[in-house]
């Protein structure tokens, strides 16, 4: 990502608003504002990034070939997202308007994925809530009905068989193709691949994907300690799938390690059992123990597809999601640091401007939202993973509410934690109240992700319980207020009503309370509308492949 994208992007979403006609070189006149149609406006949206990265000039020349089979990996769990959210990417060839077509390559499909779902493409109503993870008219009653042990199994597709009735199929069966072809690049990889952690977390990802059981492969990737480029590969989340939250989505990253910054953040994974400790909440809703092995560390992503690249961009990876592989080694924390700073130079600093009082606007960092972020991470590894009255596991126990409130926890826990470490003196460059002003400016960014999206209802929430306790206020000029002492308070009581929501598994507890707090106000909405007035970009979207990395 070169510096002068950036700067040229800022000013355009500076004056994005404006009705100047400026010249361009050829003396063109570029089109005003009101003169973009609907979908060209929706289309800028999000800012264009060159994924690029110094860190790839420090790369060997076997490194190299390995990025370009990676990223020939990424190009078929790309068309596998295609077929898992939407079906038959042919829509493409259909559709003359260029910024139709742009809009649903953002967003994979017909449906703005940040404005509730809703279809843009004529002749397309709602989206399937199980997009085409089962057979888009299965009724609930009938998958309930269904008796299979492997109904709600990650790696298994919902099908009909020749009768009409439900069936099963793993996904190694149902993108068979994709999958073979999938493995013949693995086959070059580790062949030519010189870490031997990197070689052995291939094969067994090979294996996975040839059986559907990543277990043995997330354990590989656990210790992958000292490779200087990394690939996340498979079906891994399950947000896409909005009827069950049950199915896993094909994704890609590839990644470049930032040895120097990783090295930085080492000192955090030993502390985690204590931080654990710490948290505001009775201790019988934090008696899980994080393992020592996880990983704190710094990377550039220069490649993404599938799940990862569809609207938001993700700027920070936690994973393993396998409880079994968080109870018996951790987690990797992943911060993406370039597609970070894309997102804070060209989106969050200029609604920090328009939104905090101009003299608190000084307290919004880089910096600042880098440790917000990378702690928003180690918080999904905390609290409890079973919970403390027989209801099984915390997701199983919190159904459909599961994402929604992990991700509110992830987000005012890793907020407590930075405030904590700072007043330990173990953060150092930034203060307590640059973390909470940068915090709360992110969540205004957040909150445009949309309702039905798990990061943009977590949002809702925070931001709607912060201002219920205070921690900010608005001033006569519409601008926040942030009050340090207010927000000590709403993040303890909120990270702890979290933690308590989750061990229980209280479920309906859980419903009553987002939809109490979950609503967009109409002063929020005002907010909302005056960042989308002054053409502040909602999102990134990349340009990428091995041209841009020059490979």
């Amino acid at each position: 990502m070169k510096r002068t994208a950036i700067m040229v992007l800022i000013c355009i979403a500076g004056v994005a608003a404006a009705t100047v006609a400026c010249k361009q070189k050829n003396d063109t006149p570029v089109v005003t504002q009101e003169e973009k149609s609907e979908m060209q406006l929706k289309v800028e949206e999000y800012a264009s990034v060159d994924l690029t990265s110094e860190l790839v000039n420090s790369l060997s020349d076997n490194e190299k070939q390995l990025i370009d089979i990676f990223i020939r990996i990424g190009e078929i769990m790309d068309d596998l997202f295609w077929k898992q959210t939407f079906g038959d990417k042919a829509i493409l060839d259909t559709i003359s308007d260029s910024y139709v077509k742009d809009f649903a390559m953002i967003n994979y499909g017909a449906w703005d994925r940040l404005n509730d779902e809703k279809p843009f493409v004529p002749g397309y109503g709602e989206k399937p809530l199980g997009c085409h993870y089962y057979p888009v008219d299965m009724t609930k009653e009938e998958f309930e009905a269904f008796n299979d042990p492997d109904k709600n199994s990650l790696y298994t597709a919902i099908r009909r068989d020749e009768e009409g009735k439900l069936k099963v199929v793993w996904y190694k069966d149902e993108y068979k193709d994709e999958i073979a072809k999938v493995c013949e690049l693995l086959d070059q990889a580790i062949e030519i691949a010189e870490d031997e952690g990197l070689k052995k977390y291939l094969v067994e990802r090979k294996k996975a994907f040839e059986t559907d059981d990543y277990f043995a492969s997330d354990m590989a990737w656990m210790d992958m300690k000292d490779s200087k480029i990394d690939i996340v590969v498979g079906p891994i989340e399950n947000y896409d799938d909005r009827l069950y939250e049950a199915k896993a989505s094909y994704e890609t990253f590839v990644l470049v390690k930032d040895v120097v910054r990783s090295n930085e953040l080492a000192k955090f994974v030993t502390m985690l059992p204590d931080l654990q400790k710490e948290l505001p909440c009775d201790p019988k809703y934090k008696t899980f123990v994080p393992g020592t092995s996880s990983d704190m560390n710094v990377y550039d992503v220069i490649y993404c597809s599938g799940d990862c690249n569809s609207a938001s961009k993700t700027i920070a990876i936690n994973l393993p999601n396998d409880d079994r592989v968080q109870a018996q080694k951790g987690a990797r924390r992943l911060q993406l640091r370039n597609a970070m700073k894309a997102k804070f130079d060209m989106i969050m600093l200029p609604i920090a401007q328009m939104i905090i009082e101009p003299e608190q606007q000084q307290d919004v960092k880089f910096d600042a939202f880098f440790w917000n972020v990378t702690f928003h991470e180690v918080a999904h590894g905390l609290g409890v993973k079973q919970t403390i009255n027989g209801k099984g596991s915390v997701d199983d126990a919190m159904k459909t509410e599961k994402t929604t409130w992990e991700e509110a926890k992830a987000d005012i826990l890793g907020l407590f934690l930075v405030c904590d470490l700072i007043q330990k003196g173990e953060i150092t460059e930034i203060t307590e109240a640059e973390a909470v002003t940068t915090y709360i400016a992110g969540i205004l960014r957040s909150v445009r992700f949309g309702a039905t999206e798990s990061h943009g209802k977590a949002n809702i929430l925070c931001y709607n319980v912060m201002a219920d306790k205070g921690a900010f206020t608005r001033n006569e000029d519409g601008t926040y207020h942030i009050d340090l002492e207010k927000s000590r308070e709403a993040i303890n009581y909120w990270g702890g009503l979290i933690l308590k929501t989750q061990a229980e598994g209280d479920f309906d507890f859980a419903v009553s309370f987002r939809e109490e707090f979950g609503k967009v106000s109409d002063e929020l909405k005002n907010d909302l509308n005056k960042i989308n007035g002054a053409g502040i970009p909602r999102d990134i979207r990349y340009n990428q492949g091995k041209s841009v990395l020059g490979l």
